[in-house]
C-alpha cells in the first residue's frame, strides 16, 4: 500500500471516529444514575448527556410550566434503565455535555418526549438533519392533539 493510501486510510479512520452518524463519541450503552431535567441525564460512569432534538422546559434554575412534568416523565423512563446511546455528528455541547438518541428496550425517549408533547423540537444543524421532518411532524401531531405542554401552557415554553 502506498504511503497516499495509507494515510487517507489513518485519516478516514480517525474522521469517523471525530464525526458522522456511526461514531463513538463516548460509551454506546450505559445506566442512568440521575435525572437532571427532562432532557438530561447522568449516566452512572459521570458522562452528562443531553438529548439531541428536543428541548424540555427549564425545571435547574427556574421552573418553566411543565417543566417538573417532563422531569417526571423522563425519570419514569430512564432512571436506573439500562439505556443505549446513538451520536450524530457533534459529539458535545458547548458543557461538554455528550449529545446523543438515548433508548430503552429500543424505544427512542428523544422521539417520545416529542410525541407525548414534554418536549419541544430542537433542530441544531449538523446533528438531526437526517431527522428533522420526522421530529416536526410528531410535534405538530401534539400540538394539534393539545397533548402535554400544547395542551396546559400559555405562553408555550418553546
Amino acid at each position: 500500500m502506498s504511503r497516499s493510501a495509507l494515510a487517507l486510510a489513518a485519516v478516514s479512520i480517525l474522521a469517523a471516529g471525530c464525526g458522522g452518524t456511526t461514531n463513538h463519541c463516548g460509551p454506546s450503552e450505559g445506566d442512568v444514575a440521575e435525572v437532571i431535567d427532562g432532557d438530561t441525564v447522568v449516566l452512572a460512569t459521570g458522562e452528562k448527556v443531553r438529548y439531541l432534538m428536543v428541548d424540555t422546559p427549564e425545571t435547574t434554575k427556574e421552573v418553566e410550566c411543565y417543566g417538573p412534568e417532563a422531569r417526571a416523565f423522563n425519570r419514569s423512563l430512564v432512571l436506573g434503565q439500562h439505556v443505549t446511546l446513538r451520536y450524530d455528528q457533534e459529539c458535545t455541547d458547548k458543557y461538554q455535555r455528550l449529545l446523543a438518541y438515548v433508548s430503552v428496550d429500543g424505544t427512542e425517549v428523544n422521539r417520545v418526549l416529542v410525541e407525548r408533547g414534554f418536549a419541544c423540537v430542537l433542530h441544531i444543524p449538523p446533528n438531526g438533519d437526517d431527522v428533522l421532518e420526522e421530529f416536526n411532524s410528531l410535534e405538530t401531531e401534539a400540538k394539534g392533539a393539545a397533548r402535554g405542554l400544547w395542551g396546559v401552557c400559555t405562553p408555550k415554553p418553546c
